[in-house]
């Protein structure tokens, strides 16, 4: 077995670092009981498909799916097609309608289909947009999703933050958006430090003034909203627009950096992270169940250094870290993603992820990831 292992640290030396032990963590969990608890899906690049990885996406379709059945057997909900499958960073809309009908056909097979949601945005609009284009666009994949039936996420859009010429244009659009959906929806806000594109969502820099607008559609729709989630990085801010909402419209936090104190205090979850820690995340809900707050933190809070790390600037690059993990787990076979994004941190980077999931028991084996370690060490020519 190897005990130990040369790293890269950011002064430019190897250091010897001692492997802890295998995961105890739970490999099979009930839904929680106390939250809902939503993870958002990494998606597995097909290694073997003959395209331009920054060009056209080739999907392992097998083991993108098993992924999916993996966080259901954890009691996850599934947040499908989001920024965590790569959405604008590598995947397409014509590969996101193919994963969104793929992933519903299986949650259905899985007697999963209350427990997924997909992500309906504007990515498939080319160009600037006028205000009825980014209308349309949005019509077009939430009717894509609730003609395979799936419940929605609705996106923060790109377009819209690049069209609308204030908050009235925001009101607008999610306006009537939302007069036409069947179903409640869970609305998506996206800070920019997630997409610098989405800079001034809600029609202002001022977050308090863009929290304003964002509440006004909530309450003016509350009867077609399930709920809101927030990525801002900020966890005072998602508690006082938690205490805001419409009765009956959940937060769902998208704070991967405070996640545990703002799940104990209230908030619902739809987190990246969670694709990375689910074992840990699942140990902690079925803790949170029994009203058992010690072990709560003991399994999740070990987690946080992780999480800040794969999330650390620029967090938009945090889909690699994921990914890496799911590898040294795994969970699939090597270390590629669509758009080539697997380049995009140092392996300095990867080297303290390797570090901190195994100080958080989230290595399931170890040896084998010691193995991948060195695989990856060894393509920077390291070793």
């Amino acid at each position: 077995m190897t005990n130990a292992l040369a790293l890269p640290t950011a002064e430019g030396r190897l250091e010897s670092y001692e492997l802890g032990k295998p995961s105890s963590l739970p490999t099979i969990a009930a839904p929680p009981r106390s939250r809902v608890a939503y993870a958002a899906a990494h998606v597995v690049a097909d290694p073997l498909a003959n395209v331009s990885p920054w060009l056209e996406p080739a999907i392992d379709w097998d083991a993108t799916l098993e992924y999916r059945r993996y966080l259901w057997r954890l009691g996850f909900s599934v947040a499908e097609a989001m920024d965590t499958a790569q959405r604008g960073m590598g995947l397409d809309w014509a590969t996101s309608r193919e994963l969104i009908a793929r992933s519903l056909a299986d949650a259905r097979a899985e007697s999963a289909l209350d427990r997924i949601a997909c992500g309906a945005g504007t990515d498939h609009l080319m160009s600037a947009a006028t205000l009825d284009e980014v209308l349309e666009a949005y019509l077009e994949q939430c009717a894509f999703v609730e003609q395979h039936g799936g419940h929605i996420i609705l996106m923060a859009s790109r377009a819209l933050a690049a069209t609308a010429r204030g908050p009235d244009d925001y009101a607008l659009v999610y306006d009537r958006v939302l007069a036409q959906v069947k179903e409640p929806v869970i609305i998506h806000w996206l800070g920019d430090m997630f997409d610098p594109a989405l800079a001034g969502y809600w029609g202002s820099a001022d977050v308090d003034a863009a929290a304003d607008t964002c509440l006004a559609v909530l309450h003016a729709h509350a009867g077609k909203v399930g709920g809101i989630k927030v990525s801002l990085l900020d966890d005072a801010r998602e508690i006082a627009l938690r205490a805001r909402l419409p009765s009956g419209v959940r937060m769902y936090t998208g704070d991967d950096f405070n996640y545990p104190s703002l799940i104990e205090s209230g908030s619902d979850a739809l987190l990246g992270i969670f694709d990375a820690i689910a074992p840990a995340a699942a140990a902690a809900f079925v803790a949170l169940d029994g009203g058992d707050a010690q072990r709560y933190h003991e399994v999740l809070d070990p987690t946080v250094p992780l999480a800040r790390h794969i999330f650390q600037a620029p967090t938009r690059f945090y889909k690699t870290g994921v990914v890496f993990l799911a590898y040294l787990n795994g969970h699939q076979s090597h270390f590629r993603m669509v758009g080539g994004q697997e380049s995009a941190r140092s392996i300095v980077h990867l080297a303290d992820l390797f570090r901190l999931a195994d100080r958080a028991g989230l290595l399931s084996d170890p040896e084998r990831s010691a193995q991948r370690m060195q695989c990856v060490l060894g393509l920077a020519g390291i070793g």
